[in-house]
């Protein structure tokens, strides 16, 4: 049988990748991230067998299969409360708790080899997110491209977001502007309202760019950001109340 880990522990990777070659099981290959493991799925079949951690370095593992098409079972290795375990066996995989006890192990990979193929089946993803209770993931860097060239920009590096002439773009704290794909509508949820704010409808700031705040006409207030050397920046009439709510 051929496996595939995604494990970003590379001791615990390399302590299973051992228990599962004494069981007779072949790993192609050991995942540490969620975009190494979208590179790997998009140029390899899917393995009979997944042994997956929930929470990688770079995010939730439930973005690999958001990203590509994978049709193997899963076998979760995690170290989330066993009780929310319970009731994953409805999505009829199995679940190991860590640090992965050796029977426990047989008997997980024993099941999977006694089961008909065609009762193997994939997790309700939203389902399983939901009772983790596990926080919302967002955006943590965009990638543009400069001519031939990728740039990746984290958000830590974005002084605003801006509509102009029918396009989105994203102005950095060196004073650049690129263009986006997408609205701002569309990229307002991916961001994390801690950081970022819709001042109105053409703007989304961040916090720590905020240079100074003005009181402006008709109770709204001009707010001012390092380095941004574009047009005067009001937040909405309508927004104000939310936007000193943001602030404290």
């Amino acid at each position: 049988m051929q496996s595939v880990i995604i494990e970003d522990e590379k001791p615990a990777a390399r302590r299973l990748q051992r228990m599962l070659e004494n069981l007779d099981v072949q790993v192609l290959t050991v995942l540490h991230t969620v975009e190494e493991a979208i590179t790997w799925f998009s140029t390899n079949p899917s393995p009979e067998l997944i042994f997956l951690d929930i929470q990688l370095s770079d995010g939730l593992s439930f973005g690999i299969f958001e990203a590509v098409e994978i049709s193997s079972p899963i076998i979760f290795t995690t170290a989330y409360d066993e009780y929310a375990l319970q009731a994953f066996k409805l999505n009829s995989v199995d679940y190991l708790l860590k640090p992965i006890d050796d029977e426990e192990l047989e008997a997980a990979v024993t099941k999977f080899r006694n089961r008909m193929p065609s009762e193997s089946k994939l997790p309700n993803l939203q389902v399983l997110k939901s009772l983790l209770n596990l926080p919302k993931e967002y955006r943590k860097r965009f990638t543009i491209p400069v001519g031939q060239h990728l740039k990746l920009i984290h958000v830590g590096d974005v002084c605003c977001f801006y509509s102009e002439n029918k396009g989105t773009y994203i102005y950095t704290c060196e004073g650049r502007s690129y263009l986006l794909e997408g609205s701002l509508d569309k990229l307002e949820p991916e961001l994390d309202p801690a950081l970022f704010f819709r001042v109105n409808r053409k703007f989304i700031i961040q916090m720590k760019s905020l240079k100074d705040i003005i009181t402006y006409s008709n109770h709204r207030l001009e707010v001012k950001l390092e380095n941004f050397q574009g047009e005067q920046i009001i937040v909405s009439r309508e927004r104000v109340k939310d936007f000193k709510e943001w602030l404290s």
